[in-house]
């Protein structure tokens, strides 16, 4: 896969978070759905940001990233300030990949749970896991986003009250 197919791809999903996000805008985009452990789009879309520093910028790129990954989850703030720091991601995204070496091993270790399984083998398929994220977390901000705006529409419920 080339450099701009695999960006293709990770683009389609990135654009998609950031219109999500600017579809909502900062009140609903800081916003939980309410269903036990939901996490706000604002939040989920910081949480792939460290995604892509972690398994691209640290385990493909050989950078140092310092993590907190519960943290990511907690995550608020502005809309455009989130949408500026996802462009900047892309451009580094881009160096990244193109630096790659896809039959290399990871650069740094890989978490404990994926140490023993193909994603932690190869700078190739961590690249296939953080696009596997994204696309993953994509669809769930897709199911957010209509979750919080029918909220604002029927109330209190999370759907259109019977007839």
């Amino acid at each position: 896969m080339t450099t701009e197919e695999y960006l293709f791809f990770v683009d389609r999903a990135l654009d998609g978070m950031t219109a999500i996000l600017s579809e909502l805008g900062d009140e609903r985009a800081n916003r939980r759905p309410d269903l036990p452990g939901a996490n706000s789009p604002y939040a989920v879309v910081h949480h792939c940001l460290g995604v892509l520093d972690f398994w691209v910028g640290k385990l493909v790129a050989g950078r140092t990233i310092e993590r907190d990954r519960e943290a990511e989850f907690r995550a608020t703030g502005e809309v455009a300030e989130l949408i500026g720091r996802v462009r900047a991601a892309r451009e580094r995204l881009r160096e990244d990949v193109e630096a790659a070496d896809p039959r290399a091993p990871l650069r740094g270790e890989a978490p404990e749970k994926y140490r023993d399984t193909v994603v932690g083998r190869s700078q190739a398929a961590a690249l296939q896991h953080a696009y596997e994220e994204l696309a993953q977390h994509h669809g769930q901000l897709e199911l957010t986003r209509d979750l919080l705006k029918a909220k604002d529409l029927y109330g209190s419920g999370n759907t259109r009250p019977s007839a």
